[in-house]
């Protein structure tokens, strides 16, 4: 831990925050310790904030396009991809179970935001801002350049024959601060093409629609 803070160059207080802050549900159960989840919480709204106040800043574009920008910066894809320039899954604490697969990008998102939780609540808003100016908005067009799957798959099926798909919640789990979805992109209402989880449900669709695009080459006259 003390590697990744000095990598950051932190002058952190409690160092207790940031383990808890990359302790996955697992290694908490295990080891009976606190786990990520709240601090994740706070992080996504902290991160929001940081993103909106730079996009606001920077007076980029009108507000429905300032919008779509921010969804696609602070998206799974995106918090991904800000880790990985600290190798933060390096870092997270797994249980055994999950540590034998390694960090999925969702465990990769939550414990980046928990990390912003907790530089947030050991050291304030300004160390926070800092933070992000360093390790997100250097790297902000790479994340407004991942790839929208969701137009890409109606691309896809509309350069054939006319046929519609179309999403559908098949599962919600979690408190309503911290929901999880999961959902299905359908062929005609009635084919499943592919399935994705998010934190939001507009995540969770462009995960089922990158697992559609991912599934096979296939043409809009094939009946899957």
């Amino acid at each position: 831990m003390k590697a990744l803070l000095k990598k950051l160059k932190l002058p952190y207080q409690d160092e207790s925050l940031y383990q808890t802050a990359l302790t996955h549900a697992s290694y908490a159960y295990e080891q009976q310790t606190e786990k990520n989840e709240q601090l994740e919480f706070l992080g996504d709204a902290v991160l929001g904030l940081l993103m909106t106040d730079y996009l606001y800043k920077e007076a980029l574009t009108d507000e429905g396009t300032m919008s779509k920008k921010k969804a696609k910066a602070v998206s799974e894809e995106a918090l991904v991809a800000y880790a990985e320039k600290i190798n933060l899954k390096s870092y997270i604490r797994l249980g055994k179970g999950e540590e034998a697969k390694g960090p999925n990008d969702a465990m990769i998102a939550d414990a980046f935001e928990a990390l912003l939780g907790a530089v947030y609540i050991d050291l304030g808003f300004q160390h926070v801002y800092d933070l992000f100016h360093r390790i997100v908005v250097p790297y902000l067009d790479q994340a407004l350049r991942i790839k929208d799957y969701k137009s890409s798959l109606q691309e896809l099926i509309h350069s054939g024959d006319k046929r519609n798909i179309s999403y559908h919640l098949i599962h919600e789990t979690g408190p309503s601060h911290d929901k999880r979805f999961e959902i299905v992109v359908k062929l005609d209402k009635t084919i499943v093409l592919g399935t994705g989880k998010g934190k939001t449900k507009k995540e969770a669709e462009q995960h089922a629609a990158k697992d559609a695009l991912k599934k096979g080459h296939y043409d809009s006259k094939e009946t899957f």
